[in-house]
């Protein structure tokens, strides 16, 4: 059971077509994002969402900081944008 803090829609970047997909892969609070990563969380909805781009990667991590995805700092977008270009394939 999800209180009103640990709603994943209240979390930043996570609007209700991401809430709908995490929520078909199980992640269905802002305790579980973080407790599977960003990482593993875009692995899981690339197989619901084929078409899962390196912006909603950016936007899991970003949730899990609890900051908006454009504010990510470079280092961390240049580490996800080479696992975004790893799993894309």
């Amino acid at each position: 059971m999800t209180t009103p803090t640990d709603d994943l829609s209240k979390m930043p970047n996570i609007g209700s077509t991401l809430k709908e997909k995490l929520m078909l892969i199980g992640i269905n609070s802002a305790v579980s994002l973080k407790m599977a990563g960003a990482e593993n969380a875009f692995i899981k909805l690339k197989t619901v969402d084929k078409d899962a781009c390196i912006n909603m990667l950016y936007a899991l991590e970003g949730a899990i900081q609890g900051i908006r995805w454009h504010d990510l700092p470079a280092t961390r977008k240049a580490e996800l944008k080479e696992f975004f270009r790893l799993t894309d394939s």
